[in-house]
């Protein structure tokens, strides 16, 4: 892991302070560069993140119903074959953004076994 440190203004670090532990999710998030809808669910985790939820919230967290039912019609078109070519990067969006709810929903999993 590396460490980065930048210099921020007193009124950018009072606002980062409270979810310094999601900043490494949140840049990732937001350097994905997402090209499809799937941008707005990616934002939908990120405005989650930033309000600084507790690890439990984190666990519990599962996107919107109407993230799922995206997600859902896509994984449907993609079994009958019938995916666009922008839907098919949309789900390839969708599940990059699984994975990394996925991988940070591990990582608090893990540290908390640990420290139990």
């Amino acid at each position: 892991m590396v460490q980065v440190t930048m210099q921020v203004s007193e009124e950018l670090a009072r606002r980062i302070l409270p979810i310094r532990r999601w900043m490494p999710t949140i840049l990732e998030l937001s350097l994905a560069h997402f090209r499809t809808p799937a941008s707005a669910t990616a934002a939908e985790f990120i405005e989650f993140l930033l309000h600084g939820p507790s690890d439990q919230a984190v666990l519990q967290y599962h996107v919107s119903d109407r993230a799922q039912a995206r997600l859902q019609r896509l994984l449907t078109l993609n079994q009958a074959g019938l995916l666009a070519e922008i839907e098919q990067l949309e789900l390839d969006e969708l599940q990059q953004i699984e994975h990394f709810v996925i991988m940070l929903k591990a990582q608090l999993a893990s540290s908390q076994i640990q420290s139990a």
